[in-house]
This record gives structure tokens, C-alpha cells and sequence, in this order.
């Protein structure tokens, strides 16, 4: 047991806790993160990824990775792998203990036969619209199929034919025999098995029936012998029938099930469904489009698995639902990344400055702070010269008031280089400025005058004889309404925000961002934090995916002096 008697618990944790003084389960912790392989993890898996095997760590346990592999239509190794990826990439590891559903498939046609002699299940042969209508709704109760009370020997029969694929997909399924006046529809004989004839992924053809999710996953539990299910709240009406399985089933493992509020967030949808709506629509370019909620979206975007490991802490484990704002996803990103993130310059709207008393073919190099926050992070040297590129931005011909950067007869700060002074302009044909003419202090080397005089504005350039060509994309919120599943009547496209993606090109870079690492986020300074794009990124065409803005333009989170 963890010795973190300071730190204070979730409700999950007093609840193993409250299992240790009753030794119940033996004294032990195992859990289990068991993901559908039918599309790629989201943020919301990240919660789940991180409560599982963080309680298992934190108890001395273990978590396993089991994949409910019992739907092969929906399956694809794709997603077996990326998921592997994904918890790998977020700090956590099952070592030996990677299952699959299908796995238990011969002893989960075992438990089923023991149903059927038992009486406590029967192959039905009503349709499925029949099906609907029989089970009733929440204030009526079902009625019992005409199939209900077949012989034990009929359903045998009926069950291994199906089993050797004698009859169609929907012709018959297995039905558990529980309550058909049940107050929870989920008790009204559940379907436990079901005709599918496709070719699985990792068994073959061998199987013409498998079973359904309340079947397979607290059996698959009871295998493993797993103490704390741990899922989400909308399984909380399953679990009568979870314990009921079990019990029927006689398992000699009784693992619990407990629920816990999922993880929504605003400004975007948590469907795997809907996400892979967006994929194959190519409202996206792929599950690991930088704008998606997907872990290898938010790792291609940019993202550290620490930030998300700290978001995750931070939002909490609760026991009913609730919608957590986007910005505090942000906020986490920031707040690592400015710990840990190198610092770079780059221009990405540029505009020619030339500092005209500079002398013409000289280069210095410059000691630039990798991390301010970090001084063991050390400097790097960044070329000079007599012509530079500056952000557009930083440049007003006319200034507002309070206007600190670049304007005619204003001085700035060129960070860690000198200071200019801006003496003329170059318009082209249409008055637009296209070049900027300044003069340099040459004792204001490091961008500290001599007499002490005091500059207020400091901003970034490159050199534009070594700076390197570069692709930058901007990216925002996926969608423009907080809740684009909640209005009422309309379809969650059409809040697709038409600004997510902003492609910039001919950017520039300092040099040395031409041997950027993948995997590797850089402030760069005065913009906001991005990183080399996995996909594209190469030393001839660097491209840069922004990962946040320095500062939130979204919502009211922002912490002070960021």
C-alpha cells in the first residue's frame, strides 16, 4: 500500500482501501484498461489509462491491457497497435499481462453451454424488431419471448448450430433467462451470444457466434482475476447484470465492478463513432490529425504525456458526470512546456529589416537561454547579420499609443543582439511596407546599452542569410459551440469550426531548427509552443505544428504573469 497518507483520496481509493481491512479479494489490487479495438484512444481513455494503472501502482499492484476483441466487423490491428502505442507514450507499462477477449473465447462458449443446462439461458428466434418490442420500455415491463421455455436439449441443439454456422446472422441468438418485468431493462433477458460470420483478426474463421460486450467483460475479468472493474458511468445500470453472470456462471473470482464519472470536455466529441466519422468524411487528415482529441493527435499537435498525466490528476475522479473546459487542458500544456520546452526564434509573417551602418558580409553569433526556467539547459548560438527578418506585427508605421515595438524613430531590442533604431521604410507600388531600414547601437552588444538608457520593447528576428524556409500550421478548437453534441436537432458538423487550420508558409527558423527531433516541443519565442510535425517534417521542408498559444484566447483560465 502506498505510504501517501497526505495526499487525499478519490472515492475509489477509500473504497480499495476500505477492501484492505476486510481483506476482500485477498488483500490485492489488479485492474485492467480494456479498450475496443475499433478506433484509436481519445483524451477520455487517457483518464481511464491513468487511473487504472495509477492505482496499481500506487497499491502494489498491476493493471492489464486487454482488448475486447469480440466484435471483428469493427476490428483492425491498426488500432491494436496504436493503442499499445498510446499507453506506452502516457508513462505506463503492463509488461507480461496483454489479453484479448478472444482469448476466453472457448471458455465463454463453455460458460454459455453451462447456462443453457442450467436453465439459465435459451436460444430466441424472435427478429430483432420483435425483439424491441418485447422488451418493453422503462414504465412497462417486457414480455417473455415465445422461445423462453425451449427444452434444455432444443437450446443445446439450437447453440451448436449455431456455433457450426448452420443459420444466418439474425436468424437465433443466445438470451440469458433472468426477468422480463425487471425495472432494469438491462435484466430482461440480455442477448449473450449472437451469429456473426466474419473473419477475425486473431482467430480466424473458427468462430460463427460471438458473444456480447455483458457477457465476455466480467468473465474476461473473472479469468484474469481482477479485483477492482473500474468503467464509467454509463455501465452503472449494468452492473446487476455483471454480478449476476457471475454468479450464474460460478466463477470462483467475484471481481467488483465500480463507476466513475467519464471525461467530457468542451469545444469538441468523445464518439469513437463521430471521431471516425470526421476520419473517413476527411473533415479531418486522420485519427492523428493535430485537431482531434485522440492521444495521437494531441502527440503529433505537440502535447507531452506529462501535461496530460497532470490534466488528468487535476480534473480528478468523481462520481458524477460533469464537462471540463478545454482551457485547463491548455493551461497544464503551458505550464509543463514552460519548464521543460527549448526556446527558438522564428518569424512567421516576415518583414526585411536592414541595418544600414551595420558592415556588409559580417556575422556574429549570438549566446541565446535555451530555458530561462531551466539555466541547466544552457545556450545556444544563433548567426547575425546586416539583413534579419522581423514578425510584420512588430512593425507600425503609424503606432497606437503604448505601441513598445518597432516604429519610425523608435528603438527596440533585437533579444540577445543589440538595439536598432528604425530611420526609414521601403513601400512597394500599393504603399504596403515591404522593408524596414534601421541603425545599430554597436555598444549595446547582448542588448545592453552602455549608458544605461532603457528600452521598453524587445523582439524577435532570424537571420535572413542563414534563417531556414519553413511551413508552420496553426491550429485551433475543432469545433466553434462548447457542446456541438447539445443542440438540440442539429447535426455536431455543422459547428466545425472553418479556422481550425491555418497552413503559413515561407517562415523562417533559426538554422539549428533544421535537426529538430520529432517528439521535441520548442517555445518559439513570443508566439507560442510548436513542434516538428511527425508526418511531414524533414530537414529540407521543416514544417511546425503550434501546439498552444502562450496565453488563452478561449476561456477565463490564464494563469497570472504567464
Amino acid at each position: 500500500m502506498s505510504n501517501e497518507a497526505d495526499t487525499p483520496r478519490n472515492f475509489i481509493e477509500e473504497i480499495i482501501e476500505d477492501d484492505f481491512k476486510t481483506n476482500r479479494h485477498g488483500g490485492k489490487v489488479v485492474t485492467r484498461f480494456p479498450p475496443e479495438p475499433n478506433g484509436y484512444l481519445h483524451i477520455g481513455h487517457a483518464k481511464s489509462i491513468c487511473l487504472n494503472f495509477g492505482l496499481a501502482e500506487k497499491y502494489r499492484g498491476r493493471c492489464h491491457l486487454r482488448f475486447d476483441d469480440t466484435n471483428p466487423v469493427k476490428e483492425d490491428i491498426e488500432y491494436i497497435e496504436s493503442i499499445q502505442e498510446d499507453v506506452r507514450w502516457l508513462g505506463f507499462d503492463w509488461g507480461e499481462h496483454m489479453y484479448y477477449a478472444s482469448d476466453y473465447f472457448g471458455r465463454l462458449h463453455d460458460y454459455a453451454v453451462d447456462l443453457i443446462t442450467k436453465g439459465k439461458a435459451y436460444v430466441c428466434s424472435l427478429g430483432p424488431e420483435e425483439t424491441r418490442k418485447y422488451r418493453g420500455t422503462l414504465t412497462e415491463p417486457g414480455k417473455e419471448s415465445p422461445y423462453r421455455n425451449r427444452s434444455v436439449e432444443e437450446n443445446l441443439d439450437l447453440f451448436r448450430r449455431m456455433a457450426e454456422g448452420e443459420f444466418q446472422e439474425g436468424e437465433h441468438v443466445l438470451r440469458a433467462k433472468i426477468d422480463m418485468a425487471s425495472g432494469n431493462i438491462n435484466m430482461r433477458d440480455p442477448v449473450i451470444y449472437r451469429i456473426l460470420k466474419a473473419e477475425h483478426h486473431r482467430t480466424g474463421g473458427k468462430w460463427k457466434i460471438y458473444p456480447m460486450y455483458d457477457f465476455t467483460h466480467c468473465l474476461s475479468d473473472a479469468e484474469e482475476d481482477i479485483s477492482h472493474s473500474i468503467c464509467t458511468l454509463e455501465f452503472e445500470n449494468n452492473r446487476p447484470l455483471y454480478d449476476w453472470v457471475l454468479e450464474a456462471c460460478e466463477t470462483p473470482n467475484r471481481p467488483q465492478q465500480i463507476e466513475f464519472a467519464r471525461l467530457n470536455l468542451n469545444y469538441t466529441v468523445m464518439s469513437k463513432r463521430k471521431l471516425l466519422q470526421l476520419v473517413q468524411e476527411k473533415h479531418v487528415s486522420g485519427w492523428d490529425d493535430p485537431r482531434m482529441p485522440t492521444i495521437s493527435g494531441l502527440r503529433r499537435r505537440g502535447y507531452s504525456p506529462e501535461a496530460i498525466r497532470e490534466f488528468c490528476n487535476r480534473i480528478g475522479v468523481a462520481k458524477r458526470d460533469s464537462v471540463v473546459d478545454y482551457a485547463l487542458l491548455e493551461h497544464c500544456l503551458r505550464e509543463d512546456l514552460n519548464r521543460r520546452a527549448p526556446r527558438a526564434m522564428a518569424v512567421l509573417r516576415p518583414l526585411k529589416l536592414i541595418i544600414e551602418n551595420y558592415p556588409e558580409g559580417q556575422v556574429e553569433e549570438f549566446e541565446a537561454m535555451n530555458n530561462p526556467e531551466d539555466p541547466s539547459m544552457g545556450t545556444r548560438r544563433v548567426p547575425f547579420s546586416r539583413e534579419l527578418y522581423i514578425e510584420q506585427d512588430d512593425f507600425r508605421e503609424d503606432p497606437p499609443k503604448k505601441y513598445f515595438r518597432l516604429a519610425p524613430g523608435q528603438e527596440v531590442r533585437l533579444r540577445a543582439a543589440y538595439l536598432v533604431r528604425c530611420t526609414d521604410v521601403v513601400k512597394d507600388s500599393s504603399g504596403s511596407v515591404i522593408e524596414v531600414r534601421c541603425t545599430y547601437d554597436p555598444d549595446s552588444r547582448g542588448g545592453t546599452p552602455a549608458d544605461g538608457r532603457k528600452v521598453r520593447g524587445t523582439i524577435h528576428w532570424v537571420s535572413a542569410t542563414h534563417a531556414l524556409g519553413a511551413e508552420v500550421r496553426l491550429y485551433d478548437r475543432l469545433f466553434t459551440v462548447e457542446n456541438p453534441d447539445g443542440e438540440e436537432g442539429s447535426d455536431y458538423r455543422k459547428f466545425l469550426n472553418p479556422a481550425s487550420l491555418e497552413v503559413v508558409k515561407n517562415c523562417y527558423v533559426e538554422p539549428g531548427l533544421g535537426n529538430a527531433e520529432t517528439g521535441v516541443t520548442f517555445q518559439f519565442e513570443r508566439l507560442g509552443y510548436f513542434c516538428p510535425d511527425s508526418g511531414d517534417f524533414t530537414a529540407e521542408h521543416p514544417v511546425f505544428n503550434r501546439a498552444v498559444t502562450l496565453r488563452d484566447s478561449w476561456s477565463r483560465i490564464e494563469k497570472a504573469g504567464e
